[in-house]
């Protein structure tokens, strides 16, 4: 096996690892929400026979009327300063060593992640505890994405990258369904463990890529991707000289002969500016869209087992069965509830996770066998809309149902939003544009992902704020974020749709003569 294939594969293992443990350490929080404030009437009689407090085995200060709107304040916290970070973290990510930049952001948010959960041992019961945390971990979970989509740009040319990083992208759903699981073993014990094991895991994680993350193929001596490369006049076939040079001296030139190598890297290019970044054919418009996709995946993300929980009657047959459990290992045509608990929400969230990894596996391969990234999300997003309408009036009408209608949501929702932020972010990151300046991948990736992150504080704040009117409201205002997330990118579709009509256009042209 060549040295480069070895390296590569090492990198997506890691950077998988890092952003799995990243997701995993944000995921408690949903889990959390329903044990911090609880149906009390359901534990039965208050032990303190104080008849007037409904609210009695909540956790304070969340134990009030107007808990929702905390929950928002939470998540909103962590929101806001993770989409402020996000576009001055691409710009020092540039500037930086990945490596370092990396694993020391994790190390801090598992720090942060940690001390959520210790204001549970040390009974703390100050708001202002608890939106600080979520502040500093916002911004040092900023650390993540730049880095790790700038590492894998670094070793892969486009080729297949949005199958690769569809299924690559996997990460944020299997660290979502892992934080859920994690989470709901100690949710309804000591909730404190749900963010502490957590903490624990990314910042160990980030230990082992401080140690083994290789950011630059240059740095073992191979030869870097496609636009990495400053192809002469005189070749004709780039790729097959980037497929058989193989591995490369340190110095970048060829071992053999430095002198007459197929290719010599040029010198070193200057880190693109924010608004250079901006003028890249594409980022305004897929900044945008991700805008309003992860509100909708956001959403889900921070008030999905909420919901679940709240709405979760389960009719078999017509008839409403109470008092039953359902578990990840349950059969799911024999338990059904009317309530589930915090564990099994989380345990049946998760799915739409499920659903989110099979959407960013298809999103890649169709974008990559038809060459339409806008197209492909476009689509997706269009069909989302009436799913997500469904699944809010008929997803409860039986476990089955419910099971199906999470998986197409999750995949619907999450195929989008997963294309957009790795296999496009890549793919401006390395426009043609900039004449093989890769020094923009960080940047780009930020913007793109910034602009995501407004959508996704703005998502679980207006949740919180429409949901005491009524779930129906908070599932118009998803369908909304959907359909305008498709409108924004009807310029960049229909020139693809152009370009094909033009390509059939040439082979018809060449049939012909």
């Amino acid at each position: 096996v060549p040295l480069s294939h070895s390296y590569r594969g090492l990198t997506l293992v890691l950077t998988f690892l890092c952003y799995t443990s990243y997701h995993l350490s944000r995921k408690p929080i949903s889990i959390v929400k329903s044990q911090l404030h609880p149906n009390c009437s359901a534990l039965g009689p208050n032990p303190s026979n104080d008849s007037n407090n409904s609210a009695w085995c909540s956790w304070a200060p969340f134990d009030g009327d107007n808990y929702k709107e905390l929950f928002g304040a939470l998540d909103n916290a962590f929101l806001v300063a993770y989409a402020i970070g996000m576009f001055i973290s691409g710009i020092f990510g540039e500037r930086l060593s990945l490596r370092y930049y990396l694993s020391g952001g994790m190390v801090l948010s598992g720090l942060f992640t940690a001390l959520f959960g210790l204001g549970y041992f040390w009974n703390i019961h100050v708001l202002w505890y608890f939106i600080i945390v979520q502040v500093f971990n916002g911004l040092a979970q900023t650390t993540g994405w730049p880095a790790v989509v700038a590492c894998v740009g670094n070793w892969f040319g486009k080729g297949k990258r949005g199958l690769i990083m569809g299924i690559w992208n996997s990460h944020t759903s299997v660290g979502n369904i892992l934080g859920s699981l994690i989470a709901g073993v100690w949710v309804s014990s000591a909730w404190g463990l749900s963010f502490v094991v957590p903490g624990i895991i990314i910042a160990a994680v980030g230990v082992i890529c401080f140690f083994f993350l290789v950011e630059y193929p240059e740095d073992v001596g191979c030869s870097p991707p496609l636009h990495h490369v400053r192809v002469t006049s005189t070749e004709k076939d780039p790729e097959a000289v980037t497929s058989t040079e193989g591995v490369l001296g340190v110095s970048g030139q060829s071992s053999a002969d430095g002198s007459n190598g197929p290719w010599e890297p040029a010198e070193e290019p200057e880190a693109i500016s924010f608004l250079g970044a901006l003028r890249i054919p594409g980022v305004v418009e897929f900044s945008l869209c991700l805008l309003f996709a992860k509100l909708v995946s956001y959403t889900f993300l921070y008030w999905l087992p909420l919901y679940i929980v709240n709405v979760g009657e389960v009719l078999l047959g017509g008839t409403a069965r109470r008092g039953r459990a359902w578990s990840i290992s349950s059969p799911p045509l024999l338990l059904l509830t009317a309530h589930f608990s915090a564990k099994e929400a989380g345990d049946l969230s998760t799915l739409f996770d499920v659903g989110g990894i099979l959407g960013g596996i298809f999103a890649g391969l169709i974008s990559d066998s038809s060459g339409g990234r806008a197209t492909t999300c476009c689509a997706m997003l269009v069909v989302a809309a009436p799913m997500l309408f469904l699944y809010n009036h008929i997803g409860q009408n039986g476990i089955g149902v419910s099971i199906a209608m999470l998986i197409v949501c999750g995949a619907l929702v999450n195929g989008p939003y997963a294309l957009i932020t790795t296999a496009v972010s890549a793919d401006l990151g390395t426009h043609e544009s900039l004449k093989g300046n890769a020094k923009a991948l960080s940047t780009v990736t930020a913007i793109i992902d910034g602009t995501g992150s407004i959508g996704a504080a703005l998502g679980p704040l207006l949740a919180g704020l429409i949901s005491p009117t009524g779930w129906n409201n908070v599932f118009y205002m998803l369908i909304a974020a959907d359909v305008l997330a498709c409108l924004l990118l009807s310029r960049v579709v229909a020139k693809e749709i152009r370009g094909w009509c033009g390509c059939m256009a040439r082979k018809r042209g060449y049939v012909r003569t």
